[in-house]
């Protein structure tokens, strides 16, 4: 695989570090121009359209770490974060894989997606891709601003200067050639309604549902375009879940009696997702020579939700860790182990946000074997 290319790439990458990148260049540059990836295992990829590299943006979902090293509240280093994970707690808003190692491994491009600002970044990460996600960002602009996250802006320049190092890497070819044919995995929108709007209340007194949404499907639309801009051909976007299901907003939202899902947030995000899709839309008729799509994830979670016996699971308004009403993050921590369930399997939610490595490996094999097609061209 990619990450055996070299010896040299042993040693850590470091920002600015361009001595690096030029001799490591030299020892990568023959072998880039072999496959890099062999059949995927779960997705049937005809040889043509595979994918060299995974580079995720977004929020916690498929946030691998990134906010570990920036000051704010909304982390995921510690236990009991990643309490089936090999590495321990990495920053991973789960207990186990995000979205982001499960869609790489199953299209056989590595097995995990580290984040950009892991100090112990390699070279030979840049080249099969990483993720520039930040637990609690947004498409609304206010949204990160009021976790003190990356917003989207910051991820983009980010990913501006990891395009100059893989050039420094790989040469302009390689690079245009990777950028084409990766995928790009935009993961955004859920913080935005859930957090800003309905749980901090920060745009209602400015905006109706009507009026925000239509404000998240422009944001949302720029970035997209942004990534074009940029070089990207092939964009995966997720829709928004059902987010009056999750157990933070039953909470929050009142459903104490019985926790129902809160459907007026649902139909938020029912709303929200319409608006997306036209987005898509208009992108791919403007862009003929890229290929986006949205991943439907709010049926699929809302069917696990309401039928979770067939999938093997048992608890479906609470999460895992401690009480499951309202811990995430910070309220998530070591100091409630003995309330934290034992087995994570049977649970849909990890926390009272992030689902758990089982209910992400379900919705992932669904996502790819019935969208994955639509990226090929």
């Amino acid at each position: 695989m990619a990450r055996l290319l070299s010896s040299e790439l042993a040693a850590p990458l470091k920002t600015g570090h361009n001595t690096l990148l030029r001799l490591t260049a030299a020892c990568l540059a023959p072998l880039l121009w072999f496959p890099l990836i062999v059949s995927a295992s779960g997705v049937d990829i005809p040889e043509d359209q595979k994918f060299p590299a995974l580079i995720a943006f977004g929020d916690s979902i498929v946030d691998p770490g990134n906010n570990n090293g920036i000051s704010t509240l909304v982390k995921a280093n510690f236990p009991p974060y990643g309490k089936n994970f090999r590495e321990g707690p990495t920053g991973r808003f789960s207990n186990g894989k995000v979205p982001t190692d499960l869609i790489a491994e199953e299209l056989s491009i590595k097995e995990l997606v580290p984040a950009y600002l892991d100090p112990n970044l390699q070279p030979s990460d840049l080249i099969t891709g990483v993720s520039f996600a930040s637990g609690a960002s947004g498409y609304d602009p206010l949204t990160p601003k009021i976790a003190s996250v990356i917003s989207l802006s910051q991820q983009l320049d980010y990913f501006k200067e990891y395009i100059s190092k893989l050039r420094s890497l790989v040469g302009e070819d390689q690079t245009n050639y990777i950028l084409a044919r990766s995928l790009f995995l935009v993961v955004a929108g859920s913080d935005d309604l859930a957090n800003t709007y309905f749980s901090a209340r920060a745009r209602q007194l400015e905006y109706d549902i009507p009026a925000y949404t239509d404000l998240m499907a422009n944001e949302a639309a720029k970035f997209y375009e942004n990534l074009y801009e940029m070089g990207a051909r092939r964009i995966g976007v997720l829709s928004a879940p059902p987010i009056g299901c999750l157990p933070s907003q039953r909470t929050l939202g009142g459903a104490f009696q019985g926790r129902p899902c809160i459907e007026s947030y649902n139909q938020a995000a029912k709303l929200y997702n319409s608006k997306l899709q036209r987005v898509i839309d208009s992108f791919n008729t403007k862009n003929t020579d890229a290929r986006a799509h949205v991943f439907d994830i709010y049926n699929p979670i809302f069917d696990l939700v309401q039928n979770p016996a067939k999938n093997g699971f048992e608890v479906v308004d609470r999460g895992c860790c401690g009480t499951g009403d309202i811990e995430v993050s910070v309220l998530c921590n070591r100091l409630n182990p003995l309330q934290t369930c034992s087995d994570p399997t049977k649970y849909i939610f990890w926390d009272s946000y992030h689902p758990t490595e089982t209910a992400y490996k379900l919705l992932v094999d669904k996502l790819l074997k019935k969208g994955i097609s639509a990226l090929f061209f």
